[in-house]
């Protein structure tokens, strides 16, 4: 852990006053400025639900925060298992942070499986607190222990905290109407009482959870308040536990406002919905469960008060056609799958193209190929999103960078589609999509102005003087076609995926015609207003960073670590990667040398260097996890220095 910097006077008192306390009986309490914790355990011990209820109290108390939620893909997997190991990562501080941490000071393993899977990750020094009951022979034999890790030395490089969860648990529950099986399930909270303890979080909130959670099951929502509590007071009363930590709230990292904890696929469908009513659309989703894009599908369902439709398809095609019918019919249209489902969705994604419908296609993506790591992180789809389609079928695609930024993501991927005429992909991935931090809920009149103007009545004059409406006739700015609601009299027009005669949409097989509308497609998208890429170089660096989407995080805080370290290094992050930014090819042309690490193969790399003709170095990771501050850090440095 880092501790704050205190002069030699302050220790001293503070020893003074740290006696004085001891004598008194009062546990010591000492100041740090930033934390990072890992809840481990199987994937029913309520891990997820442990450190989203630790997230929620953190951010009420006001401290910066990411999350890292880690869980297996299998719905359950065989208890006390490796493949079964369930995690979630907290890192919190009083200043501003960008990642979710890349080693916890504190790992709570509940089961010989979760210390074995999490404990490489630990550096020395750091606490851990086990679970000592699930420590049989049995369960430690399972996961390769030869001898109790607890008693055999192997963990003397740590502050080692065992804690008999269970026992205590139960023990808090005896004069419940309880089976020892039911008290048992509560020990996630015990754990949690006890972090909130040794942390200083409010309680108030988790409380109130439990009693709303359990609302149809009072005498459960009393036991796991009671457990909760019992925590708190082991920390206060057991000997084990010595000190108490307390982590400033960050008031300095935000703007004024009024913030609350978001998740990535939260502030998309949040997002989503404000694009809807800035439009004055009904927001429509046509979607298929898939992980991990389920959640944005299961949020909007709750928002028919907003004007929202959710429609659960029989398949990912079933889907996409019925988001693209809603978009023909006048709605702010949305499909949202991860990469599986966008190979599904392509033949109609070429339909939306070719019909010049706005579209929202959100992919969540995740590990591939095929059904790949369905739980687990990646950027893989980037390629896919430009060019998995048959024929000349360009797309903008637009990325967002953290999970509050998902919000605004969404807002600007509404603005290109309804601008424009035509589908959007918004390529998020399960690192932001699961993970959360705080998000300034903005005013109404920050929103844009998203209105639109559907056709209303003829726009072209015939040689004999007759008026008509022509669904291909361009406006000159944006080379939008006009967007016509079924029904409107006077203006029926002919759609489908045959090509269209300019102007006109007549069905045509002209070979120039179809040349022309090729290019009359690709330049929409060329021309779509984007704002230039912003540049960070404080120093006048001979290298750049070049990022996109989730690697925002891990990237600028590996530029934090090499500038404070006295490297000179220019950092440049895109959002929108198709179009490029027009200054985009000017920026790169500066740099002696371009690196672009990526969770992929090198994708924006291939991009880059086939368009702007510029030697881009690649740095590249894809085994499912975010990149590590440090690992990135090192990898910049030597970039540097070659």
């Amino acid at each position: 852990m880092t501790s704050q910097v205190s002069s030699p006077a302050e220790q001293t008192d503070g020893a003074v006053v740290g006696e004085q306390r001891k004598a008194a009986g009062v546990k010591d309490v000492r100041r740090l400025d930033r934390v990072i914790i890992r809840f481990a355990g199987d994937s029913g011990d309520g891990m997820q639900l442990t450190g989203d209820r630790f997230t929620s109290e953190t951010a009420s108390f006001g401290n910066d925060l990411s999350t890292l939620p880690n869980f297996p893909a299998e719905i359950r997997a065989p208890a006390g298992t490796l493949p079964g190991v369930s995690s979630f990562q907290l890192h919190f501080a009083d200043h501003d942070i960008l990642t979710p941490g890349d080693a916890p000071n504190v790992l709570v393993a509940m089961n010989p499986a979760a210390l074995k899977a999490n404990v490489g990750d630990l550096p020395r020094g750091a606490e851990i607190i086990v679970n000592t009951d699930e420590f049989t022979k049995r369960a430690m034999q399972k996961v390769g222990y030869e001898a109790n890790p607890l008693e055999d030395g192997s963990l003397d490089g740590y502050q080692l905290h065992p804690v008999p969860l269970t026992t205590l648990t139960v023990e808090a529950l005896k004069d419940f109407d309880l089976t020892r099986k039911e008290a048992e399930r509560s020990k996630n909270m015990f754990a949690l009482g006890l972090l909130s303890w040794m942390y200083h979080r409010p309680t108030e909130g988790t409380e109130k959870f439990l009693k709303s959670k359990f609302a149809k099951k009072p005498d459960i929502a009393a036991a796991n308040i009671a457990a909760f509590r019992a925590g708190w007071n082991f920390g206060e009363t057991t000997e084990d536990f010595a000190v108490s930590y307390e982590v400033a709230p960050a008031a300095k990292a935000f703007p004024v406002g009024t913030y609350r904890n978001i998740s990535g696929n939260l502030a998309l469908a949040y997002g989503l919905i404000a694009a809807s009513r800035q439009a004055d659309l009904p927001l429509f989703l046509g979607s298929y469960p898939i992980t991990p894009a389920s959640d944005i599908l299961h949020e909007l369902s709750k928002h028919k008060n907003f004007g929202v439709r959710t429609f659960q398809a029989e398949d990912e095609i079933a889907g996409i056609g019925a988001a693209l019918g809603a978009a023909f019919g006048g709605s702010l249209a949305v499909t949202t799958t991860s990469g599986p489902g966008v190979a599904l969705k392509s033949e109609t994604i070429g339909l939306a193209v070719s019909l010049e419908l706005p579209l929202l296609v959100v992919d969540i993506q995740r590990g591939g190929p095929s059904t790949g790591l369905p739980t687990k992180t990646e950027q893989a789809d980037l390629l896919q999103a430009m060019f998995g389609r048959n024929g000349e079928a360009p797309v903008p695609v637009v990325a967002p960078r953290t999970p509050a930024d998902c919000f605004d993501a969404a807002l600007e991927a509404a603005r290109i589609a309804l601008t424009y005429r035509t589908p959007v992909f918004l390529l998020s991935d399960g690192y932001l999509a699961n993970g959360s931090e705080p998000w300034r809920i903005p005013e109404l009149d920050e929103l844009p102005e998203l209105t639109v103007q559907f056709a209303q009545g003829p726009n072209h004059t015939l040689e004999d003087g007759t008026e008509s409406f022509w669904p291909y006739k361009r406006d000159p700015q944006t080379l939008a076609r006009p967007w016509a609601i079924p029904g409107t009299p006077g203006l029926e027009h002919r759609i489908g995926g045959i090509e269209k005669q300019d102007g006109t949409g007549n069905i045509s097989y002209d070979p120039a015609n179809h040349d022309l509308m090729v290019r009359t497609r690709q330049a929409k998208v060329d021309g779509i207003d984007v704002p230039d890429i912003e540049v960070d170089d404080p120093a006048g660096a001979k290298l750049l960073v070049l990022g996109w989407g989730s690697t925002y995080g891990p990237i600028t805080a590996a530029v934090r670590r090499l500038r404070a370290a006295g490297h000179p290094i220019a950092q440049a992050h895109l959002r929108h990667v198709n179009p490029f930014p027009r200054n985009l090819g000017e920026v790169l042309a500066r740099y002696d040398k371009v690196v672009i690490p990526e969770m992929n193969l090198g994708q924006l790399a291939t991009l880059i260097r086939a368009k702007y003709l510029v030697d881009a170095h690649s740095y590249n990771q894809v085994n499912g996890m975010p990149f590590k501050a440090e690992q990135l850090a090192a990898a910049l440095k030597e970039a540097i220095d070659g």
